[in-house]
């Protein structure tokens, strides 16, 4: 069985919703799906937006599942953001240890 992580829509008509899931590469998008991994909510603030469980994640990408193309372009947006807020933590540190 190859496994592919994508995203499944859920919500009302113009306020989708997504699950971020695995499933089967031959299913549908709405049909059943092995693992939840997290959720995304274009409509929300930046912080509550994308919600994943890193290390479910991690566990399917090693056991051969493939990101959907949906879901590569999240994750990046992830890694994007998770790389800001170290830098700025990292800069706050640096200022706070210089003030004092």
């Amino acid at each position: 069985m190859s496994a592919v992580i994508r995203l499944t829509r859920l919500g009302k008509k113009d306020k989708p919703f997504y699950r971020i899931v695995v499933m089967d590469k031959r299913r549908k998008r709405e049909s059943v799906y092995i693992d939840k991994i997290g959720h995304y909510d274009p409509f929300v603030q930046e912080k509550d937006q994308i919600v994943v469980d890193t290390e479910k994640l991690e566990m399917w990408l090693n056991r051969g599942a493939e990101l959907s193309e949906g879901v590569r372009k999240l994750w990046k947006r992830i890694q994007r953001s998770f790389a800001k807020n170290t830098t700025k933590k990292e800069a706050d540190k640096q200022t706070s240890k210089d003030n004092s």
